[in-house]
């Protein structure tokens, strides 16, 4: 098995970076672009608004999904402070919110 994969995904023309992590029991899932990211449910989205604000980190959370094309495809759970200034909102796919990030 791969442990860690890294893949390019193309979204309307513009270009993110998929990455899985498989570890014991459960696997990592995050696409990012320069700007931001969205992840699986290890994300701390409380974590990134409280003691991390001051880097105004841009991501949401996606819980219960176990590939990229779930992660695309999933509701957020939950969005970043500096996630919701672009329009990013809890309930908007994965893929609407990379779409915000451009």
């Amino acid at each position: 098995m791969l442990l860690v994969s890294i893949e390019p995904i193309e979204l309307e023309g513009h270009m993110f970076t998929a990455v899985t992590v498989h570890l014991p029991k459960t696997t990592l899932l995050t696409i990012s672009n320069e700007i931001g990211y969205i992840m699986c449910g290890a994300l701390d989205v409380q974590l990134l608004n409280t003691r991390l604000a001051d880097r105004k980190i841009i991501a949401g959370r996606a819980v219960g999904v176990k590939t990229i094309e779930e992660l695309l495809k999933a509701p957020l759970e939950s969005v970043t402070t500096e996630a919701e200034k672009l329009g990013i909102v809890k309930g908007m796919t994965g893929e609407e919110a990379l779409l915000k990030m451009i």
